[in-house]
């Protein structure tokens, strides 16, 4: 089985990315403002929280955007908001010939939006499905929706804006955003939707990045200050977002050494190992037996988490074994007696390791 897991970041990259990102709040916050927790409700002529505000602003200023807007409702509400701001229920629109992300769908469904697939994995696919139809609107998921997915993502969109020119783009970055080194809208998209919960902020916060007109449309269609997010809540994310991209980085590097370590025989009773992203870029482990739920249950008992809470938040720092994404299993249902997904999050390779190795020895 081969995979194409994006290419993440390195350490190197991620330290400047951190940097890059305090050098953007410092151009909108005062040293006394970050340590504080924010204010509170609808300031006047702003309709939200002060703090809020100029959080949206180092988001902006950061992902080199003319606007972002924080949301409730983490990276599902983010992604249908952005939605919402470019297409009109009943559009067209062409998304990846793969199992759309189930939160996605319901967006999709709820709008009334007729779809159009083409392969993303081929630029002839592509080119041929926008020939042959009329298009309203695109939405391109980062990471991969099937095992076998190799898409780039500033190729694609190259290839529908050379086509369909000012079509609207959305790209869902979540799993993405903070480990790749350009986000969709740094690679043309009109918007960029991702979770703050999933880069170690508080929960069920979201936030869209690009194009200030359709940003100007969230912001007035959430008017109702309870759905404001507050200053606090603004802060916290913020403050997770920083650390997000070298902690991810040397996530990365983890998953790197396990693929060596595993592919070269250290724990009995694995078949394969390899990188995918599915959906967070995460260590696949093929099993010589279908024992797969039963591994799972068992590195539960030794200390690993047997879900997500988030994917990747602030919670999550022992690493997570658990079974194969929704959208894999969707596209080939014998993934999930023979295959585990493990996440190190914050462990060493290690510690995965050890519990492998014990998992598979109480299978027998």
């Amino acid at each position: 089985m081969k995979t194409y897991p994006l290419e993440s970041i390195t350490l190197e990259e991620a330290k400047k990315l951190q940097f890059k990102l305090i050098d953007s709040i410092t151009k909108y916050f005062k040293g006394s403002e970050i340590l504080s927790l924010g204010d509170l409700g609808v300031v006047k002529g702003l309709n939200k929280p002060s703090t809020t505000l100029k959080v949206e602003h180092v988001l902006a200023d950061f992902f080199e955007q003319e606007a972002a807007v924080l949301v409730r409702g983490a990276g599902t509400a983010a992604i249908r908001w952005g939605m919402y701001s470019m297409l009109k229920a009943g559009s067209t629109i062409l998304v990846h010939d793969a199992p759309i992300y189930p939160t996605t769908e319901v967006t999709i469904e709820s709008m009334g939006l007729k779809i159009v697939r083409a392969d993303f994995n081929s630029k002839e696919e592509i080119i041929r499905t926008i020939q042959e139809n009329s298009i309203d609107g695109v939405i391109v998921q980062y990471t991969r929706q099937r095992i076998e997915d190799s898409y780039n993502m500033l190729d694609v969109i190259n290839t529908i804006r050379e086509f369909l020119g000012e079509v609207p783009i959305i790209t869902d970055d979540n799993y993405a955003a903070m480990k790749v080194r350009n986000i969709g809208v740094q690679c043309g998209a009109d918007l960029t939707a991702f979770s703050m919960f999933k880069l170690l902020g508080p929960e069920g916060i979201g936030c869209v990045v690009g194009k200030k007109k359709y940003i100007d449309k969230i912001i007035k269609s959430n008017y109702s200050g309870g759905g404001q997010v507050q200053g606090h809540e603004a802060l916290e994310a913020l403050r997770g977002l920083v650390y997000a991209p070298v902690s991810l980085a040397i996530q990365a590097e983890v998953n790197n050494e396990l693929v060596k370590r595993l592919n070269h025989g250290e724990v009995k009773g694995v078949k394969n190992a390899f990188l995918a992203n599915a959906q967070s870029k995460v260590l696949l482990v093929e099993l010589e037996e279908p024992v797969a739920a039963k591994v799972i249950e068992e590195a539960e008992q030794l200390g690993a988490a047997p879900n997500p809470v988030g994917a990747e938040s602030k919670y999550e720092f022992v690493p997570m074994f658990y079974r194969v994404s929704g959208t894999f299993r969707a596209a080939d249902k014998s993934l999930e007696a023979r295959m585990i997904r493990i996440n190190p999050m914050r462990s060493g390779a290690d510690t995965v390791i050890r519990i492998l190795k014990q998992a598979l020895e109480r299978t027998v």
